[in-house]
């Protein structure tokens, strides 16, 4: 089987999957949520060497186990992966090394593999949830890699996973993909937070007009800039911290701390000149899972 016949067979399975799970196809995906609401048991603990198991119904399962090590991004990639295996019917797999960018496209895959890992993909990134998330950034197609990379993190996915979902979406040709698919993501950070140095992998998440009304999905040493000239945080809960960072240009930012357990929200208020009232917005940790699904956060 070709990449592009598995993405066929995957865009369909995700589709129902979202029709079945209740999945809202316009937002940010919920995929633990989505597991649980395929009776799929989960367990995270860290694992050496491994992204993820599905345990098939034929081996005691459903189940999953995910490798707590890994980061929020890689985690949900690594669920919604496991959650392919289950509703395109496969048998248990255990997930190594599947690492795109170092496998990608080079024959290696087992068939299996290839349609679970196009069914992350389309589940984690239906094209209504694409659409809305380049409506609020730059209006329809993506002209930047920023965009991408700001996209990737309305959606909760990899920047690299992003670029190549969008050719899926035929929201990007293939040419820039390629050119954008080398950009590190580092740089893309740096260039979003003015240039300033970046606490370890911190994400950077972008604040507009646009934000308003809308849920941020960060983790500890995420930062939130303001891109609203003028603008100020007027309230900023418990689990965040003004960061003004160290490069060269004037940045009006928030971090979020480990003040913030996961799964808890709150509300954050932006003051904007010319704005009678305050952009409101949300702001949720969604960090790595770890233990029993009884205790994920939804």
């Amino acid at each position: 089987m070709n990449w592009a016949l598995a993405h066929r067979v995957a865009s369909i399975a995700a589709v129902q999957a979202h029709r079945d799970l209740g999945v809202d196809r316009t937002r940010y995906v919920q995929v633990h949520r989505a597991l649980h609401a395929a009776g799929v048991i989960g367990m995270a603990q860290p694992m050496p060497r491994l992204f993820g198991v599905y345990f098939s119904p034929a081996d005691q399962g459903p189940a999953i186990m995910l490798n707590a090590s890994l980061n929020a991004v890689t985690q949900r990639h690594t669920a919604a992966h496991e959650l392919g295996h289950h509703r395109l019917g496969h048998r248990t797999a255990a997930d190594d090394e599947l690492d795109p960018a170092l496998r990608w496209g080079n024959g290696s895959w087992p068939d299996e593999e290839k349609t679970a890992e196009a069914f992350a993909a389309w589940f984690l990134m239906p094209l209504p949830a694409v659409r809305a998330a380049l409506g609020r950034i730059c209006g329809s197609r993506p002209s930047s890699p920023e965009h991408v990379y700001r996209v990737a993190r309305e959606l909760g996915t990899s920047y690299a996973g992003t670029v190549r979902h969008l050719v899926n979406l035929r929201l990007l040709d293939s040419g820039r993909a390629a050119q954008w698919g080398r950009i590190p993501p580092a740089d893309l950070r740096s260039s979003l937070a003015g240039g300033a140095e970046l606490p370890g992998q911190a994400h950077v998440h972008v604040i507009t007009e646009a934000t308003g009304g809308q849920t941020v999905y960060a983790d500890a040493a995420d930062v939130l800039v303001l891109d609203l000239p003028g603008a100020v945080f007027d309230v900023l809960p418990k689990g965040l911290e003004q960061w003004t960072g160290d490069g060269p240009a004037p940045l009006t930012a928030a971090v979020m701390t480990d003040e913030m357990p996961p799964g808890e929200e709150a509300s954050v208020e932006v003051g904007v000149p010319g704005h009678a009232h305050p952009l409101q917005l949300t702001v949720a940790r969604d960090a790595p899972r770890c233990g029993v699904d009884e205790v994920w956060p939804a």
